[in-house]
């Protein structure tokens, strides 16, 4: 199934705005980021794995939320990945090839 977002901006226009709350939805294999200006989206677990190069087989260990800047946030796996998420992947559409 594929989830089409119509909240997304093209790629390159949407608007920043800094992170309020992350977590992940285990349930769901999701992550729900929260944003300061009220939107929040779900995103797939498997499309940030794909982004990362992170192994199928690695367990989320933590999810860690830049406090500083609050621009993005940090998955950490059991085998040692990392995986750096930004505010625009969660809020763009990628660019159409």
């Amino acid at each position: 199934m594929k989830v089409l977002n119509p909240l997304k901006a093209p790629f390159g226009k949407a608007r920043f705005s800094r992170v309020k709350n992350v977590t992940y939805r285990q349930w769901e294999d999701a992550f729900e980021v929260e944003f300061d200006d009220g939107l929040s989206f779900l995103e797939p677990h498997a499309t940030i794995r794909k982004a990362n190069r992170i192994s199928p087989k690695a367990v989320v260990r933590s999810v860690e939320q830049d406090d500083e800047l609050r621009h993005g946030f940090f998955v950490r796996y059991d085998n040692g990945q990392v995986a750096e998420v930004s505010w625009s992947f969660i809020r763009e559409l990628p660019p159409k090839k």
